[in-house]
């Protein structure tokens, strides 16, 4: 009895000098809140995510296909890929206020299901013009969604932990290629089952997919931190605090109203940027299938969708890591310059290696391509606030995003001038290299609500500005705009 008794007492009879095990620190209600906030929501917005660009980069999988089915020509195709960009540019601002007002679960419910449905309708194309059309429609059913789920993460997440959450939330990207490829390579194989070819058995399946999970939005995506029962009175008092404090802090600088974030230089800044990376982005995302064909000399299919899945396992892989220890160690410009030059690096050297280490570079460039959008957001949300975020994050988008147009014209005109099947590709590095240059002028560091390992008990959090011993500086404060 006397044994038990002693080890029921957790070491009462220690021998002196025998060191005993700290115990573990408590969590805090804050970090507490961030944890339950990032096991419910961030699984979700990954497949959101996934479905939305499967359904926006699938065509790629599907090019030669159509080529041969409706006889879509290689300039048709790049208009096709690319005018679903200006679709998406027209409704992108007004889509993000509406979800700024109306919240976010009912918004995104119905962006899904009506981009879904959208997405499985081009399984009935006839030809170039309604291949266009129907591309173009696509972008307008979808605008909205990404920079809503950026929105989104503003209402969640302090900006210390929202680097890693926007690093998460792009393994939805990655993956849509790392398991969509694969996917899209298989449904491409069941031409002439039930009278349907396999490009429109792709078209079907995976836009009804997004449909389905738009329903199930309804249910499973809660608007604000108030809205839900698995955070406690004190979790949620703590993390409603301190993203009150992020907001009045914005509202101090003046960076809280959409007419103040249209005239603020970094907006414009932001948008270029943006920009940029798209056009390598888009440049590789809609031809890597292409690409590999041509390296592998075989058609596309799964063997080709399979190896076109490599360069995205890798960005899973560095995404996992790369945009957390940048928001970790506070230095996300010197991160993000980094990315890019994976980015610029690996596309130029992928135009002249031999086959296997061309892969090897897509698979650098792809992990840039990641990791750095997943960095770059964390600059206009650290500077913006309110329906300013709402407004600016959406313009940034849809201006943004119209180098997804020009991506496939351009690496297409590149080629045609210069008559070489590198010339795009060169054109596509300088695009990032240019996008160096401008993230020069980006900010050192993000900017800093209060620590959440330093956060006291939420009763005893003030009411307004952090506690002693911290400090918050304005983002524009850090650097200048020229």
């Amino acid at each position: 009895m006397s044994i038990i008794l002693s080890r029921a007492g957790l070491g009462a009879g220690r021998a002196p000098g025998v060191a005993s095990r700290p115990a573990a620190p408590i969590p805090t209600p804050l970090q507490n809140a961030i944890r339950k906030a990032r096991v419910r929501l961030v699984p979700f917005l990954i497949l959101m995510y996934m479905l939305a660009f499967l359904d926006r980069a699938n065509v790629g999988m599907a090019k030669q296909a159509l080529a041969g089915a409706i006889g879509l020509s290689p300039a048709a195709f790049a208009l096709g890929a690319g005018i679903f960009f200006i679709g998406y540019a027209l409704c992108e601002v007004p889509s993000n206020l509406i979800l700024h007002r109306v919240g976010a679960r009912r918004w995104m419910a119905r962006i899904m299901v009506t981009w879904g449905l959208v997405a499985a309708c081009t399984m009935f194309v006839q030809g170039g013009t309604s291949f266009v059309a129907l591309r173009f429609v696509l972008g307008i059913a979808e605008a909205g969604f990404f920079p809503g789920v950026i929105l989104y993460l503003t209402y969640w997440f302090p900006p210390e932990e929202r680097g890693r959450v926007i690093g998460r939330f792009y393994f939805g990207y990655a993956l849509a290629l790392v398991l969509g490829t694969p996917l899209s390579g298989l449904l491409l194989g069941m031409d002439r089952i039930g009278g349907l070819a396999g490009w429109q058995w792709m078209f079907l399946i995976e836009g009804l997919m997004a449909s389905v999970v738009g329903i199930v939005t309804l249910f499973v995506l809660p608007d604000r931190p108030a809205d839900v029962t698995w955070l406690n009175d004190e979790e949620k008092l703590a993390l409603s605090t301190v993203l009150a404090r992020e907001t009045r802090q914005k509202e101090a600088e003046g960076a809280s109203s959409f007419l103040h974030a249209l005239r603020d230089p970094w907006l414009l800044l932001f948008t270029t940027i943006y920009f940029l990376m798209q056009i390598g982005s888009y440049g590789v995302a809609f031809y890597l299938p292409d690409q590999v064909s041509q390296l592998l000399g075989v058609a596309i299919g799964l063997k080709v969708s399979l190896v076109s899945a490599l360069p995205w396992l890798c960005a899973v892989f560095f995404t996992a890591f790369w945009p957390p220890l940048a928001s970790r160690v506070n230095r996300p410009r010197a991160f993000f310059i980094v990315t890019l030059l994976c980015i610029a690096g690996g596309i130029l050297v992928s135009a002249h290696a031999p086959p296997q280490v061309a892969i090897i570079m897509l698979c650098l460039a792809a992990a840039g391509i990641i990791s750095a959008q997943a960095i770059f957001w964390t600059f206009p949300t650290d500077r913006f606030g309110g329906t300013a975020a709402a407004g600016s994050i959406a313009v940034i988008n849809s201006l943004g995003n119209l180098g997804g147009f020009v991506a496939p014209n351009l690496r297409a005109a590149a080629d045609r001038i210069f008559l070489s099947p590198t010339a795009g590709l060169h054109a596509l590095s300088i695009a990032a290299l240019l996008g160096i240059g401008l993230a020069m002028l980006l900010p050192a560091r993000g900017r800093r609500v209060i620590a959440a390992t330093d956060l006291p008990p939420a009763d005893s959090i003030p009411a307004a500005g952090p506690p002693d011993g911290t400090r918050s500086v304005p983002l524009g404060a850090r650097a200048s705009v020229p």
